[in-house]
């Protein structure tokens, strides 16, 4: 516990003296802490750094993945067909052309009660649903109440979870109460029929399957039309078919012929992709350039200024643009041991050579940016895919292998930087206590020292007033 000893009988402000004292004491504390700022502002750099990497690399992932250069566009020929692309890797482009025979429809029934009606049913507790023609299946049960009206029936119906099917009551001009009952799906598969009611629906909508035909019928027999060689036709319980081109969901809304679905390379997707992919590097290089940046004006740096790590990253990502693009050939096989063979060959080699990215709209400017010109992309793309494909990959996994070493450095270098840091810390806990005890021993000191002045001066009193009366 500190107490002021400001001099009483010295007339000295120890506490100033004190407190100078321990600003000496404290200088090798206060380097500390000087030298843990230093350095946690050193891994915030490096972190903001690494951050820019991980994006990079995550831009060239997406850029290398298969399901970027098979996806697709898909188009239709009606405004009654809506084509779509699913994505995936099974994509791919193409062109089907089919006639749409027939829409799903969903069962609609009803059941006429007279007015008034108090029980709908045929004395049942409950009714009986089946589904499917023929009905498959478990039959699934709905519970009747002692409310057995036709507006009773239709809560029990409605409230009944899993059930496929809905009512509701209309009341006629006349009175009478008609129970509708509707089926939430369409198709043949999800036809139903009811038992436990006092009279069975009457089928006013029948349900149907939807079908496109691919190909034409032959009517030589007008009566018996069969489909010509290579034709068929495809079924579906709704409206929407797949299948019919990879990677494409078609979805029909009325019968027409002589539509034409179309699945083409999504050649803007793709060209948004390296976009990202030339952003991604930019930022880094930007991040980099802020990070490592000297004022000549203030003569001050900035907490990467000189660090030769750092700024090789920019150097490397530079260098996969103006050095041109090689890449690893992803149809090399390595001979056989014994089998001499050459471990290399014109047709069999570890490195594809692309050459300058150019061709694609990639290049640097003068300021040491990327820049990227889509149309070009496009171009070359549109004129040999197989090729551009192949490079593009090839260039995404260098950006990708680049910044994961590259990343793994500054991570490195961040953990080592974060030990010192805890060093420093525990160095800094460690002067906390030293300074602790430093100030309470000065303090003792100070306390002793006016202490002894007030003995002294208590002596000198009472000397003074003996020699004082000796005199008189």
């Amino acid at each position: 516990m500190s107490s002021s000893v400001d001099g009483l009988v010295s007339g000295l402000s120890t506490s100033s003296l004190i407190g100078q004292l321990m600003q000496v004491e404290a200088a090798p504390q206060n380097r500390l802490k000087a030298k843990v700022q230093t350095a946690e502002n050193t891994v915030a750099s490096y972190t903001s750094v690494n951050g820019k990497l991980f994006s990079l690399k995550g831009a060239a992932d997406t850029l290398g993945q298969l399901s970027t250069w098979r996806s697709i566009q898909a188009s239709s020929s009606s405004s009654g067909v809506v084509a779509t692309a699913t994505g995936g890797t099974n994509s791919a482009s193409g062109v089907t052309t089919f006639d749409v025979v027939s829409v799903a429809t969903a069962q609609v029934g009803t059941v006429q009660f007279p007015k008034d009606t108090a029980d709908g049913t045929d004395g049942s507790t409950e009714l009986s649903f089946e589904f499917g023609t023929p009905p498959a299946g478990t039959p699934i049960k709905v519970e009747i109440g002692a409310d057995k009206s036709p507006a009773a029936i239709a809560s029990a119906i409605n409230s009944t979870k899993g059930l496929p099917v809905r009512a509701g009551v209309v009341t006629t001009s006349t009175g009478d109460v008609i129970l509708q009952l509707s089926s939430t799906k369409s198709g043949t598969d999800n036809a139903f029929s009811v038992t436990g009611l006092s009279t069975s629906p009457i089928t006013v909508i029948a349900p149907a399957d939807a079908m496109i035909r691919v190909g034409s019928l032959d009517t030589t027999d007008p009566m018996n039309p069969t489909l010509t060689p290579g034709s068929y036709e495809v079924k579906s319980s709704s409206n929407t078919f797949t299948g019919l081109l990879p990677g494409v969901s078609v979805t029909i809304t009325k019968p027409e012929t002589g539509v034409t679905v179309t699945a083409q390379a999504d050649v803007a997707g793709i060209a948004e992709k390296l976009q990202a992919l030339v952003d991604a590097a930019n930022a880094a290089l930007d991040e980099v350039s802020a990070q490592t940046a000297y004022d000549p004006t203030t003569r001050k740096g900035s907490a990467l200024t000189g660090d030769f790590m750092v700024r090789q990253l920019s150097h490397t990502i530079m260098s996969s643009v103006s050095g041109g693009l090689s890449y690893a050939n992803p149809k090399y096989v390595k001979p056989a041991d014994g089998s001499g063979l050459p471990e290399e060959s014109p047709g069999n080699m570890k490195l594809n050579v692309f050459g300058s990215l150019a061709q694609v709209g990639i290049q640097l400017d003068r300021g040491g940016k990327l820049t990227f010109n889509a149309g070009k992309f496009t171009t070359a793309y549109n004129a040999d895919p197989t090729k551009i494909q192949e490079a593009m990959i090839g260039l995404a996994d260098n950006f990708e292998e680049q910044t994961s070493k590259q990343s793994l450095v500054v991570t490195k270098v961040i953990t080592g930087r974060r030990l010192e840091i805890d060093n420093f810390k525990s160095q800094i806990s460690n002067w906390d206590i030293r300074l602790a005890a430093r100030q309470l021993t000065l303090q003792k000191q100070y306390t002793n020292l006016e202490t002894a002045l007030g003995n002294l001066k208590n002596k000198s009193n009472w000397l003074a007033g003996q020699l004082g009366g000796m005199s008189g």
